[in-house]
């Protein structure tokens, strides 16, 4: 079965194999390799039948795991539960993590064994939930790694601790389901990577749902068919209204019922610029990614599997912004747009955290083409938009059955089961679209912020931006933002090596520097 298009990057074989020398083993047929997804032979190391877990070491001092690198974990038997712990579930026990805990709790041949959050009111609010379950709980997730009976982990922190909760897992022999975004930032999301082809017998799985959605398949052989003409644009769609978090005096400490320091994990211990201490961490640089780093992987995800689940990111990058319509202590942008150079096809993505309009929180969302949250593909002859296909007078012209990924929990034990890690659901995959919101972020946080009719200027060359960003304008005077008193963020054009995944050329240090991150003592993050 085809996976999009044909030739996402224009390169004759020769060209491509000089373009991507370690993504494309010598004799496959540039076109063979594109017709599947394209990190296939990159990842075809992942794909053993091993149930073996034998543990590695390396993280024992990085992290302060008191593992021996020659210890097994426990053999799951043909009829045997596979013994899942939580790491992480939400604000007040009724998060992500916590909806794992009971969507998980509900499948037959697993059992929920052990549960971990740094907040122990979050933990007793769980509880209550599974008061007289065989539970174990603990406030410290090295003590759940420690546990040998525990055979994956689910992890539902905040992003900042994804990556390296992710990589103690694996070093400790644990599968692993790790919720998107599956890194806080490129580097980290690359050694993610590495570390699940060091360790083949282990399966690791992203949260990103539609990957198990067999819709979007047939959504791409319909593309390639051409009934609607050939594909111009893959869209992203994240508007979701976001109220302003607050605004304090003073930055203050940490709830007494968290362990901070296990909370900060690789940040620095700095004082709390929050009402909320949870969820609200997404809309701060150190701990989140905005929401095209919180919804957008999502939708990003199918973007770029759209345009033929390329094997690495885009050459070029741009992203416009900021944060309109009060003023909080948030740092992320709450209105962006995002164009990546994918070719032929690029990706746009669009975040709306206003409401459609007069500031109403309580009135409706914006939407494009009858899209507020999903994707959309535009072809010369007409759009496909989720489940829809329309030709260009509107007209609807195919449907495809949509069900966001109902079973993708169930394909994640199940790989557990057979011991063979899915292509689609992988590390890499999982990467590549985390990647994409992080473009976005490093380009806008190493912009400046500037005027409308610049901006207009700037990207004059570009049309389908161009018309995106007049949207965005639209959309802040429906609002009833004062153009007059903005300067949107104009974010640094950004040139980027896909193989060695860096930054080059003009604010290339900027960009790369932000990518790094920083990681405290005792919570870095080792090379595979």
């Amino acid at each position: 079965m085809g996976y999009g298009f044909a030739e996402p990057w224009g390169l004759n074989d020769l060209a491509f194999r000089v373009r991507y020398p370690l993504c494309l083993p010598s004799g496959i047929a540039r076109r063979t390799v594109l017709q599947i997804p394209s990190y296939l032979k990159i990842m075809s190391s992942l794909i053993l039948p091993s149930r073996r877990r034998f543990l590695q070491g390396g993280l024992a001092g990085a992290a302060g795991l008191a593992f021996s690198s020659q210890m097994w974990a426990r053999t799951i038997g043909a009829n045997d539960d596979i013994r899942l712990g939580f790491i992480g579930l939400g604000k007040g026990g009724s998060g992500r993590g916590a909806g794992h805990v009971g969507d998980f709790g509900k499948k037959k041949g697993c059992r929920v064994a052990a549960i971990c959050d740094a907040d122990t009111a979050v933990l007793d609010a769980m509880k209550k939930k599974l008061d007289g379950q065989a539970v174990e709980y603990y406030q410290d997730y090295r003590k759940l790694l420690e546990n040998k009976d525990i055979d994956a982990v689910i992890i539902a922190t905040p992003n900042h601790t994804h990556t390296f909760l992710a990589i103690a897992a694996m070093q400790a022999g644990k599968h692993v389901f790790v919720e998107k975004p599956v890194s806080h930032n490129m580097w980290e999301g690359r050694k993610l990577v590495e570390h699940a082809a060091k360790h083949p017998e282990l399966i690791v799985q992203h949260g990103m749902q539609r990957r198990s959605d067999d819709a979007w398949l047939k959504i791409q052989e319909f593309i390639k068919t051409g009934a609607i003409g050939k594909a111009v644009v893959s869209r992203g769609f994240c508007y979701k209204k976001r109220e302003d978090i607050g605004k304090i005096a003073s930055a203050g400490p940490a709830p007494a019922t968290v362990d901070y320091n296990l909370w900060c994990g690789p940040r620095e211990m700095a004082p709390v610029q929050r009402k909320s201490f949870h969820y609200d961490w997404h809309w701060q640089w150190p701990y989140g990614n905005g929401d095209i780093g919180n919804q957008g992987p999502h939708q990003l995800d199918v973007a770029r599997w759209l345009v033929g689940d390329p094997m690495a990111c885009p050459e070029n990058v741009l992203s416009i912004g900021g944060r309109f319509g009060y003023d909080d202590d948030a740092t992320t942008a709450n209105t962006q747009i995002a164009f990546y150079d994918f070719k032929p096809v690029p990706v746009i993505f669009e975040v709306r955290g206003l409401p459609e309009k007069d500031m109403n929180f309580r009135g409706r969302l914006s939407n494009y083409k009858g899209i507020g949250v999903g994707n959309v593909i535009e072809c010369e002859g007409g759009w496909v938009a989720e489940g829809k296909a329309y030709d260009k007078d509107g007209k609807e012209v195919a449907k495809f059955e949509k069900n966001e990924g109902a079973k993708h929990q169930d394909r994640f034990l199940a790989s557990i089961r057979s011991g063979k890690q899915e292509i689609t659901h992988n590390a890499l995959t999982g990467h590549l679209s985390a990647a994409l919101a992080h473009m976005a972020n490093h380009s806008y946080r190493t912009g400046a912020a500037t005027t409308i009719d610049a901006i207009k200027a700037k990207i004059g060359h570009n049309a389908l931006f161009t018309e995106t960003f007049d949207r965005m304008i639209t959309h802040l005077t429906d609002n009833k933002i004062e153009l007059a008193s903005i300067k949107p963020v104009l974010g640094a054009a950004l040139t980027f090596d896909p193989v060695k995944e860096v930054y080059t050329g003009e604010n290339a240090e900027a960009a790369n520097q932000i990518n790094r991150d920083s990681y405290r003592e005792g919570f870095t993050i080792p090379n595979a």
